[in-house]
């Protein structure tokens, strides 16, 4: 009798366990074939907007501010003179080394026209006249060397002409000499003198005009006054900034992305720049790929051009940037919903409704990701049915079903006509 009980429990034990296995629930999921399209990468990155082109003055010499042309909003030009300081000293020091200038350039004209001119004719009318002197004294010796051989004169008389002709010969040297000095060195000399006269006392001038100049404090770019910290008659100290210049009529979103990023950009890159309080991304591109790493970060900084012709953007802001790398025109795409992480944190997997409609688990390789969409390189294909929702915490075997938005969805695509797994045939 205990074993014919026995019997019949294990019956119904066993007919149970065969009664919840063939009525074990399926799983609704969502579900896509891949499909084949371009995909490209983002690059994303914190950046902060800066001005286009900045300049901040400062003066070079320690003085009162006499008068501000510009208030902190003003639009200014390139050249516009925006401050002037106090400078009446130096006006006086550039009006005394003008007055130095002008006599040096008189000086120059005097010694380049008249002095060295006449020292050099009268050294060569010297000379002239000692060589006339000589070649005379030479005839008397020799007619009186003559009259004194015929014992017509005495020979004192002849040793007065040799002595004179010796003096002439001394007088003779003695202007040659002077004739090729003033020639070769005086003349170059007093020139010289002249010039370098004239450069210092225009170098002078130059100088004190300069100190001058710096008192009038012009715009070296176009833009819009950002900061003036100081009033009329205070003091501005020479290398404190005492206004500043922004360019916003674009701005620059500068970022920082790794080595490998950026040698997937190119100068130009399409970018879309987020920017707080404004609805829309805005689009820009990208200016400037740094040549070099910064030493600091080992980073590339990119620069990204943002047009703000109105000025609705400010400098300064923190923003988000997404900038288009590179492009694949034909790349096996799905849903980045669908990919999962396995523990070690690199192995990525789909999960895949096969012909019994049950999930299978496929392990891909995937190419460029996005916040939407991955490419998939390896592990599927567009025949495949990719679970999209769902397949989380799904096992290998378990049965699964497309919900029904999800399975007109997947027939809407021309994919798939025939009733998959999960799917009647009406």
């Amino acid at each position: 009798m205990t074993t014919i009980l026995l019997g019949a429990f294990s019956f119904l034990i066993t007919g149970c366990k065969k009664a919840e296995e063939s009525t074990a629930p399926e799983v609704t999921v969502k579900a896509v074939h891949p499909q084949i399209g371009s995909i490209s990468e983002q690059i994303t990155a914190d950046a902060t907007l800066a001005p286009f082109a900045q300049a901040t003055l400062s003066p070079k010499v320690t003085a009162p501010v006499r008068k501000f042309y510009v208030q902190r909003g003003s639009i200014v030009k390139a050249g516009q003179l925006l401050a002037t300081l106090e400078n009446r000293d130096l006006e006086a020091a550039a009006l005394d080394n003008k007055g130095v200038y002008t006599s040096a350039q008189a000086a120059y004209e005097t010694a380049t026209r008249a002095t060295a001119p006449e020292d050099y004719t009268k050294a060569q009318l010297d000379l002239t006249q000692a060589k006339g002197m000589l070649d005379l004294n030479q005839s008397i010796v020799s007619a009186r060397s003559q009259l004194f051989a015929q014992g017509a004169i005495p020979g004192r008389d002849l040793d007065t002409a040799k002595a004179t002709l010796v003096q002439s010969q001394a007088a003779y040297d003695i202007a040659k000499q002077h004739f090729e000095t003033i020639q070769k060195v005086s003349h170059k000399a007093t020139l010289e003198n002249a010039q370098g006269q004239l450069a210092s006392a225009q170098g002078k001038y130059l100088g004190a005009q300069a100190q001058l100049s710096y008192t009038e404090m012009r715009s070296p770019i176009s833009g819009v006054v950002t900061d003036r910290p100081l009033f009329e008659g205070e003091t501005a100290a020479a290398g404190t900034p005492v206004i500043t210049i922004m360019d916003t009529s674009a701005l620059l979103a500068k970022l920082h992305i790794s080595q490998m990023q950026s040698q997937q950009l190119t100068q130009g890159a399409l970018a879309e720049v987020t920017i707080p309080g404004v609805s829309d991304p805005v689009a820009a591109k990208v200016s400037l790929i740094s040549p070099a790493l910064d030493p600091g970060s080992t980073t590339v900084e990119v620069w990204i051009r943002v047009e703000n012709p109105k000025n609705l953007f400010k400098a300064g802001t923190a923003a988000h940037a997404v900038i288009t790398g590179r492009t694949v025109s034909k790349a096996l795409l799905i849903p980045s919903e669908a990919v999962q992480t396995a523990a070690d944190g690199t192995t990525k997997s789909v999960m895949v409704i096969v012909a019994d409609g049950s999930a299978r688990k496929h392990t891909v390789v995937l190419g460029i990701q996005t916040p939407e969409t991955v490419q998939v390189l390896s592990g599927i294909t567009t025949a495949d049915t990719v679970i999209t929702t769902g397949a989380y915490g799904l096992d290998d075997g378990t049965k699964v079903k497309i919900g029904a938005d999800a399975a007109d969805k997947l027939d809407s695509t021309g994919a798939d006509t025939k009733p998959g797994p999960g799917k009647k045939d009406d």
